[in-house]
């Protein structure tokens, strides 16, 4: 089963942890810190659009776009519960592939999204479509898993549970591929009964170096690379990386 296929309905019960809140405050500082004044935001692989409402409910305009029709379409369910002015705009649409009808004035990829792009190439076709649906001035931040985090996710697992839910991750990291592996058991409550499906989900281990490198090849200046929300240089040890890139 392809990813996200089955953990959608349940994806946001299981992460109810995921600070939004603060991955937009840092958004913002970026932007600030860049001197740009965002008025519409593309939400890029923007899931069940959580962070989109959040952008929505901030008085940006917003596209959110995502792969996975599942999805996306809890995405439209939770945004009927905002005023119909201010609601998102999803488009279902792969990174590489990404066209926009209008330029935005930002583009945020968050939740290490990038890491799913299994091939390098992807990963240099999605920075030049994301650079052509900027404005001149736009800026595009992304964060993604550190190489250091995933070699670390090797042979772990991990739990998450609620009343109706249950879900097993096994983790395996292929050192010669740089794909960390996340077969992902999900057991949910149907009645007086438990159904089962399974999803793999993949993630490929880029180097900060090589993406300042496709970053700069895209065209972007002004690339600078921080710890996990805060506004510093990555430490050695960094699991989590944000970037920012500017279009001039």
């Amino acid at each position: 089963m392809s990813a996200y296929e089955s953990l959608a309905a349940c994806y946001d019960e299981l992460t109810y942890d995921i600070p939004y809140e603060k991955t937009l405050t840092f958004f913002e500082r970026l932007c600030a810190r860049e001197h740009v004044q965002p008025h519409s935001v593309l939400d890029l692989a923007c899931g069940t659009g959580s962070l989109s409402m959040l952008l929505a409910e901030h008085g940006y305009r917003v596209i959110g776009a995502d792969l996975s029709e599942e999805m996306l379409a809890e995405a439209e369910r939770k945004a009927r519960d905002l005023p119909e002015d201010i609601r998102p705009f999803f488009i279902c649409q792969p990174m590489q592939r990404l066209r926009l009808a209008e330029p935005a004035d930002a583009v945020i990829c968050a939740l290490d999204s990038l890491n799913y792009l299994m091939r390098p190439d992807d990963c240099r076709k999605t920075f030049r479509r994301v650079y052509d649906a900027l404005k001149p001035g736009g800026l595009f931040v992304f964060d993604i898993n550190t190489p250091a985090k995933l070699r670390g996710l090797d042979g772990q697992v991990f739990l998450d549970e609620t009343d109706d839910t249950y879900c097993v991750w096994r983790t395996e990291f292929d050192a010669k591929k740089r794909l960390c592996y996340y077969g992902m058991d999900i057991f949910r409550l149907d009645g007086a009964h438990w159904t089962r499906s399974f999803e793999e989900h993949i993630e490929y281990a880029y180097e900060p170096d090589e993406l300042l490198s496709w970053l700069q090849e895209a065209g972007f200046t002004h690339v600078r690379q921080y710890g996990d929300r805060v506004l510093r240089a990555p430490k050695q040890d960094e699991q989590r990386i944000y970037f920012s890139a500017k279009k001039d």
